[in-house]
């Protein structure tokens, strides 16, 4: 028995290593997506009716902005936080934690338009705090696809997973471009607009906090999978720090979300000045999502077959400008057609660099494997 114990061990060794993937790990990745699409409406609540939201809550367009605004403010010195987190606790601790917050920062925000609420003053400082709440758990969900990817789906399915769960995030924008307008007509209607959004964010949170048991599955899905370790944190800063290429890279891409977040944040103030309706500014918005998914999708395929990577993205950073300078002329015209036309237009263009982000992480993984990192490096580099 003893014999063919050890000849039997030494024949699955001779085998090498047992790589198997989990059903499970679809419901890690529609976690994941729900989370993320949650998070992103909550962020952009107010933006599609900044106007409504100033009339209920007594403020300035200003304090509008910062409910949006405090997002990105929270998001630079947490997002190194989140790196510590997902490395150090795991992708399972950051999901969870991420679903709480962002339900937590619902359920506040709910209360600040309760009856209950002694003073008209304290409302307002309420729906900030949380707005705070998201905006801590806006990092640990979108520095998480690459994670869920790499930890849970073979090398061949990891694109795709990458894909689905990045762009879950424009998808949440692009919902709260639609709904917003539709459910509040009136400043009256805010407490109904908050009550339908705290819905995503609790089968967000029940999903993540049951479905997901592990940070990662009992037996790796792929060799990459099994040999997924990360640089000590300072060591990746400096690395990455030195690495020219990437630091364009960075510049660059950082740019255009910047672009598109201004965007989508100041929409309905840039448009609904010329006189247009909420309803025509959320359309707006959901033309800019729609567009850069569609051309993430198209300039993906693209790269994927061609390798030009690079070229690409120049292109598309060239057109951008174009179509941001286009949109500027068109915003200041009194031209509805053509300024609902022109919307549709950068967001295409942006679909590899700007408003396809999410479609861009799905191929950036790709272009960083064109940089000179080493192998061990590159799968934890995003």
């Amino acid at each position: 028995m003893m014999m063919e114990a050890a000849a039997a061990a030494a024949a699955a060794a001779a085998a090498g290593p047992v790589y198997r993937t989990y059903r499970r790990r679809w419901l890690v990745l529609i976690a994941t997506c729900a989370l993320s699409c949650s998070n992103a409406m909550c962020w952009l609540t107010f933006a599609p009716v900044a106007d409504q939201t100033a009339r209920y809550f007594h403020i300035s367009m200003d304090q509008v902005n910062w409910l949006s605004m405090v997002y990105l403010v929270v998001s630079i010195p947490f997002g190194f936080g989140t790196t510590w987190i997902l490395d150090t606790l795991g992708l399972k601790t950051s999901l969870i934690l991420s679903s709480w917050l962002n339900l937590a920062g619902c359920i506040v925000q709910l209360l600040s338009v309760a009856f209950f609420v002694p003073k008209e003053s304290w409302k307002f400082p309420l729906l900030m705090v949380g707005q705070t709440f998201g905006a801590f758990a806006q990092p640990l969900v979108l520095f998480s696809p690459t994670k869920v990817a790499a930890l849970w789906f073979p090398e061949h399915q990891r694109a795709t997973a990458n894909m689905i769960s990045s762009m879950a995030n424009p998808l949440g924008i692009l919902f709260a471009n639609i709904l917003s307008p539709l459910l509040m007509k009136d400043p009256s209607s805010m407490p109904v607009l908050l009550g339908v959004y705290i819905v995503p964010a609790v089968i967000a949170c029940l999903l993540t906090t049951i479905g997901i048991r592990e940070t990662v599955p009992p037996t790796p899905p792929s060799a990459g999978a099994a040999n997924s370790t990360s640089e000590p944190f300072f060591t990746g800063i400096w690395m990455l720090m030195k690495n020219k290429a990437y630091v364009i890279m960075m510049i660059c891409f950082g740019g255009g979300i910047g672009i598109f977040t201004a965007f989508s944040a100041l929409l309905q103030q840039i448009v609904c000045v010329r006189g247009y309706s909420n309803s025509f500014a959320g359309m707006c918005g959901a033309l800019f999502i729609v567009f850069g998914i569609l051309g993430a999708f198209v300039i993906g395929i693209y790269v994927d077959r061609t390798r030009n990577f690079m070229e690409t993205t120049k292109i598309n950073f060239c057109i951008t400008a174009l179509a941001c300078i286009g949109f500027a002329l068109a915003a200041s015209g009194s031209s509805i057609y053509f300024l609902f036309a022109d919307v549709g237009t950068p967001s295409d263009e942006r679909g590899f660099s700007v408003s396809g982000w999410s479609g861009s992480s799905t191929r950036l993984d790709r272009f960083v494997h064109l940089l000179p990192f080493t192998e061990k490096y590159k799968d934890n580099l995003l």
